[in-house]
């Protein structure tokens, strides 16, 4: 089935090609890659789903995601062949999240470009995070499908060049606290840590922040540290560690 085009004025890809820096031979591929399932359904209007899901991107989403674990898998194995796999793997799980996705998103201006449904661009559809992330991997999958495996590397390598320059293991360990956090607390608690600055001292130019995560309702766990980031950091470390010395169960609540 052909891309259906918008009746509004549409951006041109010509320009979001140059961006990128790949020209389609398949530019439907491009178009699809930029359609989101809220736009694919308004104009599909038997009802009929496998003709919407023939505009959308959700698929290549599927393909971008596992083009771009790969992908950054080579490179940081390229780089750091002298890492173990666990220094590999927090490396790759923030250059993969839905944070740094978004960043190179906006980086490309994808935004502009999206195709959505009228609900969700009365709701800044196109402006969230999670909506730039899938969408800057179906443009991933779009290019591996028109111009193969090296295209779509040079595309990841361009794409998030900022990211990757400044990736380090202790990076990704300090981005991590947090993240590794909240993945023990929701698996064995079924909460979310939430974080309050509780104090500050010093002059301004040599600030410490004060802040506490909790979860339960009960005595929280604090950190400090020159910003509330690296405090927030701080406290989550230090909540991983009071998990581990008191051993709360990480795969359930109690049994």
């Amino acid at each position: 089935m052909p891309i259906v085009k918008n009746s509004a004025a549409s951006p041109d890809l010509a320009a979001l090609e140059e961006k990128i820096g790949f020209c389609f031979q398949d530019r439907a591929l491009l178009e699809r890659a930029l359609t989101h399932r809220s736009w694919a359904n308004e104009r599909v209007a038997s009802g009929d789903d496998l003709a919407a899901r023939r505009l959308h991107n959700e698929a290549f989403e599927f393909v971008g995601d596992s083009v771009l674990g790969l992908a950054i898998a080579a490179y940081l194995f390229q780089t750091h062949d002298d890492l173990t796999e666990g220094d590999l793997s927090r490396m790759k799980h923030g250059l993969v999240s839905t944070g740094t996705l978004a960043r190179a998103a906006n980086r490309l201006g994808l935004s502009d470009y999206l195709r959505v449904g009228r609900g969700e661009e009365k709701t800044g559809g196109r402006g969230k995070r999670a909506m730039l992330a899938d969408a800057f991997e179906a443009l991933l999958a779009a290019v591996y499908l028109d111009g193969g495996y090296h295209a779509a590397i040079e595309f990841v390598y361009r794409a998030l060049e900022p990211e990757l320059s400044v990736a380090t293991p202790e990076a990704a360990v300090a981005a991590d606290y947090k993240t590794l956090l909240q993945e023990r607390v929701q698996a064995a608690f079924r909460l979310t840590p939430a974080y309050k600055m509780i104090d500050t001292e010093g002059p301004p130019h040599r600030r410490v922040f004060h802040v506490e995560v909790n979860w339960d309702g009960g005595s929280g766990v604090r950190g400090e540290g020159p910003t509330i980031k690296s405090a927030e950091m701080c406290a989550a470390r230090h909540a991983l560690e009071h998990l581990k010395e008191t051993e709360q169960p990480a795969d359930g609540i109690e049994q």
